[in-house]
């Protein structure tokens, strides 16, 4: 028997579980269980304010969990996770139904549902509880090291290493004038990016700064992740900001080859990053870098009913 719980913060031994949970899920499907954000907020046991988890237990463990992310502006993010020990006889869908209906059941207004490598039968779960398609961002993969000819025909670009205190306004100023109206990536406060800077994984060394020749400020940022416990290791090209001042001049396909150039140097041999599908200008230039879509994650948007009072 499986069973739910709603839980607005986790004890200890939860924590354990979810962690254990993606973990296997992280291992068995090739990539991130959840996005970062979700990952950082479900390792706090007060969850970091405005996230929901639901677990589905099975004697004591957890077997699934749905996470709810509440946006201030926008609708509530959810991402599902099942076992992959209990994934098989109908399991999936068993506890992926649970997940749904009891998270569903707990928030009202719009949902946007997350579909990681998204499937035909991700489609179809999402149609079944009246979710309809909305966004496609695309996982694009390069080799590296680029080559030569790739990398000379991009324009010259002079970085350097972020300097914690000293940049801290400027990447962030930039960022949020890049970014405007982005989902995910606009409109970050200074709690939010130095909060994710704050993660395990990040190397200050790997975020690298243009300022402008002439002194007149930064021109853009591009700030590298290297995950060293994928197979093969990726280079991400984690956020690439350019100020809209500089926009068409040639500066975001010089500081993605620069973050690329970087991570080769580190030995990484396959480069990454995600992009909007709708961004045609966007995907124009990775694919002329050389970068070709490995998968597709999906957002839905659906509506839940009003909750009685």
């Amino acid at each position: 028997m499986v069973n739910a719980l709603v839980l607005g913060k986790l004890d200890a031994s939860q924590q354990s579980g979810i962690s254990a949970l993606l973990d296997s899920a992280t291992r068995h499907d090739g990539h991130a269980a959840l996005p970062e954000p979700q990952r950082v907020a479900v390792a706090r046991s007060d969850l970091g304010g405005g996230t929901t988890v639901v677990l589905a237990m099975m004697e004591g463990a957890p077997v699934g969990c749905a996470v709810l992310s509440a946006a201030a502006d926008g609708p509530t993010s959810l991402h599902l996770v099942v076992d992959p020990a209990h994934r098989d006889k109908g399991g999936d869908e068993r506890i992926r139904t649970l997940l749904m209906t009891t998270a569903l059941a707990s928030v009202s207004g719009q949902v946007r549902l997350w579909a990681m490598r998204a499937t035909p039968s991700d489609d179809a779960e999402a149609a079944r509880f009246d979710f309809v398609s909305e966004r496609d961002v695309l996982q694009m993969r390069v080799a590296l090291p680029l080559p030569e000819g790739v990398v000379s025909a991009s324009r010259p670009i002079a970085t350097r290493s972020f300097v914690a205190g000293q940049d801290d306004e400027a990447w962030l100023s930039v960022n949020n004038r890049a970014f405007e109206g982005h989902p995910e990536q606009g409109g970050w406060t200074m709690e939010q990016f130095r909060s994710r800077r704050s993660a395990p994984w990040v190397d200050l060394g790997g975020i690298l700064m243009a300022d402008a020749p002439d002194g007149s400020g930064l021109i853009g940022s591009c700030w590298t992740k290297i995950h060293r416990n994928a197979t093969p290791v990726l280079g991400e090209i984690y956020v690439i900001a350019v100020d809209p001042s500089h926009h068409g001049q040639g500066w975001g396909r010089a500081l993605t080859v620069a973050g690329l150039t970087f991570m080769a140097q580190a030995g990484v041999t396959v480069g990454m990053l995600y992009t909007d599908a709708s961004n045609d200008a966007a995907v124009a230039l990775y694919r002329s870098l050389g970068f070709t879509v490995d998968h597709v994650d999906r957002s839905y948007i659906g509506d839940t009913a009003p909750r009685s009072a």
